[in-house]
């Protein structure tokens, strides 16, 4: 059986609330063009995986990711300020790397297609 719509719903309020979030983050590690690819919420509401990606590269998100896992008190607590659940979920942040897949194989293309010409 699928998701419900109270989790996806959920889970689209916890993305929004995240994506504000990350911006008030000062730690170093935290990249500035850090995106929030997917969020995963459970269906018994709680926990979340933040599966994340830099521009930069791998590296640079898995470095994020650790940032992110030392501030995981303070995203919590601004998740209980923002999202209106009875419970919030324990956070969990995961590198991801389909931002620096998806600008290699538009280095490809891009490549594929100046030889054409």
């Amino acid at each position: 059986m699928g998701k419900s719509y109270k989790v996806d719903k959920s889970a689209e309020d916890i993305k929004y609330a995240l994506v504000e979030i990350l911006r008030d983050i000062k730690d170093p590690r935290v990249s500035q063009m850090l995106s929030i690819v997917h969020v995963d919420l459970t269906n018994d509401l709680s926990q979340v995986k933040v599966y994340v990606s830099a521009i930069e590269g791998f590296e640079t998100t898995k470095k994020s990711v650790e940032g992110l896992k030392s501030a995981a008190g303070f995203v919590r607590r601004e998740l209980a300020h923002r999202v209106k659940m009875r419970a919030i979920p324990e956070v969990i942040f995961v590198a991801d790397n389909s931002i620096e897949h998806s600008a290699h194989i538009n280095s490809l293309i891009l490549k594929f297609n100046q030889k054409d010409d």
